[in-house]
């Protein structure tokens, strides 16, 4: 099973006993801000088992993140093909934590290792990152990852619920390895 390891964070497979803290951080309704809805405890443990399935599958995916300063499981991040309904095809690193880790720079640090990970191991010639137009927190995350953003690959996303939480926004970044 491939784990990933930074400074302060170690991206990993999903434990039986992570359900308390992800179950936790979904039923936040400001971490859950832009998905349109908190999770019960029994769609957290859903999502948990499909994470556990897919990187078990494939190596690769949503991992748990781990902060041993902060105490365990902080949330998850990784990568994944893109929803086949989006206007595009790609693979989608993304990133969700507790609320009481905001700030400290652990979202940028584990996307840093996801990306990493997708370039040198995968050889992914370019992995994009989407969020709701109005979650300005991930959009800073992705330009500190050195992402661009351009307005024409905005799309309004049909997985969202209807309303303002539609309008999505895209960010890329090509394989510098594999740059021109």
């Amino acid at each position: 099973m491939i784990e990933l390891r930074t400074e302060r964070l170690l991206l990993r497979q999903w434990r039986d006993d992570d359900l308390d803290a992800w179950a936790d951080l979904n039923a936040d309704p400001a971490v859950r801000e832009f998905f349109g809805t908190v999770l019960t405890r029994d769609e957290s443990l859903g999502s948990l088992n499909h994470f556990r399935a897919e990187l078990d599958a494939r190596g690769w995916g949503w991992w748990a993140v781990e902060a041993p300063d902060e105490g365990g499981l902080i949330g998850m991040a990784g990568l994944d093909p893109v929803d086949d309904q989006v206007p595009f095809e790609g693979t989608e690193a993304g990133w969700r934590l507790a609320r009481k880790t905001w700030g400290k720079g652990y979202a940028t640090e584990a996307a840093r290792a996801v990306l990493e990970y997708g370039f040198t191991q995968l050889r992914l010639p370019e992995i994009l990152a989407i969020a709701a137009a109005g979650n300005v927190r991930s959009h800073a995350v992705m330009r500190r990852l050195g992402m661009t953003h351009d307005p024409a690959d905005d799309f309004d996303d049909p997985t969202a619920p209807p309303g303002p939480l539609r309008a999505s926004v895209v960010y890329r970044l090509r394989n510098p390895a594999l740059a021109p």
